[in-house]
């Protein structure tokens, strides 16, 4: 069996250029016009797939439907869970809390906020990414969060690397398994 396993990332939000930690906001005509060009430039790559899943969040369900994409939610792809953060900014907690947003940014067991911490989100992504059986191309809508999480399990890396990964809003990360398992591939390739 072979599953080639396509996250995206959706685009940001107004909450996410401004700096605030993300609270489950909708997309705005920004954000929506960004995933139309993405669409265009991917169009290829979009009607390949075979299966398409999103985070539950609106942003995400958001970005599927701008890219033409009937997604089906699950729920292993939701953003990691930022507890008391959610909506602010992170500029206040720099000046309120800046030992607790120190130690979330470099500790990756570190949950200040009463949220997720990096390796409870590693452990979720983890699971799932053990768990799915999919024959075919699938692509699923996520948030820059989990796919740091899928990258360093696929690569077996430490979750204390989660810091030096970024994720671009509308990137590809390609994953596919095979018989070696999950790998990591260039996301475009001709």
């Amino acid at each position: 069996m072979r599953t080639r396993l396509l996250l995206i990332s959706h685009p940001a939000t107004a909450a996410q250029r401004k700096g605030a930690f993300p609270a489950d906001e909708p997309l705005d005509a920004r954000g929506i016009a960004e995933a139309a060009r993405f669409r265009m430039s991917n169009d290829a790559l979009l009607n390949a797939v075979d299966t398409a899943l999103s985070s539950p969040a609106a942003c995400a369900l958001e970005t599927a439907r701008a890219l033409g994409l009937d997604a089906a939610i699950a729920p292993d792809l939701a953003d990691i869970d930022y507890g008391r953060w959610r909506g602010r900014r992170l500029s206040e907690l720099a000046n309120e809390k800046p030992e607790a947003l120190a130690a979330w940014s470099r500790d990756p067991s570190a949950a200040p906020h009463g949220g997720e911490s990096f390796d409870a989100l590693m452990l979720r992504v983890g699971r799932w990414l053990d768990a799915f059986d999919r024959d075919g191309t699938a692509l699923a809508i996520t948030h820059a969060p989990v796919i740091r999480a899928a990258l360093l399990h696929v690569l077996r890396a430490p979750s204390d690397a989660f810091s030096r990964i970024e994720i671009a809003p509308l990137s590809i990360v390609e994953l596919q398994r095979g018989e070696r398992g999950w790998t990591w591939w260039p996301a475009h390739r001709s």
